[in-house]
């Protein structure tokens, strides 16, 4: 016996304790896991967001978003079919237009940029859910969300009726579910009412309801063709209409009211930092709750596995089953072809 095994003879007894509670016994397969496994992510927990700009000659990657483009007109139609055909069932429009000006009034007109994407987005997959984004960053020269007051703030109420209208074009040209995405106070009421108005009382609301003022919507603004412009009074920050990351109860508040305005469905934007926000949604309303897996989430995996650091196809598969787990019954990412591709490869 080596001097070594002699010490450990001497001074420790072998120990008689054994584990009742072997919680490995539950983990010892590939079977006996997938059996146990509590929370599930289906292809059809995912909505793909998909950006199109006018008077553009061909789709074109978007260097901040890899995997990501902007589809033209043309090319929107075969794209949404590639998703449908993927096992994706529900879209998310986003219109980059190139004839802005300071309300976004071209987001409301018939034969504008949203009236001709629906359209052709339904047109090309009747079967697919086509969500329509409701706000007019994409479409004011300034890149705020709604027509700005003397003080170079959005006017929440003059915001309002554009919406009513934007919502009724958009319904007009197909979409199933139109998105107020701005946190304007009044949105959803006024939406549920102009909708309504115009006898589309079948459209669905889903409002983004606690949209925080993040410094993860980098890589979308660059997408979109949103940034906060040139003119010299506006403001040149989103602050006064987007939540403070610090507030948990306000953002309650906010889901409480777009649900009373009648909101179908509602939303938390960003995802990852907000996973306690999706939990206290989802319990304390029992509402359809998504969740936005914003551009800044999504790239920071792609560039991450580029650079080496991580496993994207691991990682991205974790991250979205992150959101089920704490709520979502429903998940914005672009990652949505990445994960269909590898939930149908198991």
């Amino acid at each position: 016996m080596s001097a070594l095994k002699q010490i450990k003879a001497k001074s420790a007894p072998s120990l008689e304790f054994s584990p009742f509670a072997r919680m490995r016994r539950l983990r010892k397969s590939d079977a006996m896991r997938d059996m146990l496994r509590e929370t599930h992510l289906t292809v059809n927990d995912l909505v793909f967001p998909m950006f199109v700009e006018e008077e553009l000659d061909e789709r074109t990657p978007i260097g901040s978003l890899p995997g990501i483009y902007r589809e033209t007109e043309r090319t929107i139609g075969p794209a949404v079919k590639q998703a449908w055909n993927s096992g994706i069932k529900s879209i998310m429009l986003f219109g980059i237009s190139h004839h802005k000006d300071g309300e976004g009034s071209d987001s409301w007109r018939k034969g504008g940029l949203l009236d001709r994407m629906v359209s052709r987005a339904r047109e090309a997959c009747p079967e697919i859910v086509i969500m329509a984004d409701l706000c007019f960053c994409e479409y004011t020269d300034h890149g705020h969300c709604g027509p700005l007051n003397a003080h170079g703030d959005v006017d929440n109420d003059a915001t309002l009726e554009n919406l009513a209208m934007q919502a009724a074009c958009a319904a007009a040209a197909g979409a199933d579910i139109v998105a107020p995405s701005g946190m304007m106070d009044g949105m959803v009421g006024a939406i549920r009412e102009g909708l309504d108005r115009e006898g589309h009382t079948d459209t669905a609301i889903l409002s983004y309801a606690a949209k925080f003022a993040s410094s993860f919507y980098g890589p979308f603004r660059d997408a979109a063709g949103c940034s906060l412009g040139a003119y010299p009074h506006a403001r040149k920050d989103r602050a006064t209409y987007q939540m403070d990351p610090a507030n948990a109860e306000e953002a309650l508040r906010e889901v409480a009211i777009d649900i009373e305005e009648g909101a179908d469905m509602v939303m938390v934007k960003p995802g990852l930092p907000y996973l306690d926000i999706l939990t206290r949604v989802k319990a304390e309303f029992q509402m359809p709750t998504f969740v936005y897996n914003v551009s800044g989430e999504y790239a920071m995996l792609k560039h991450a596995a580029a650079a080496g650091a991580l496993d994207y196809d691991k990682a991205v598969m974790e991250m979205l089953l992150a959101f089920k787990r704490a709520g979502a019954d429903g998940i914005l990412t672009y990652a949505a072809p990445d994960a269909a591709r590898l939930l149908e490869n198991g």
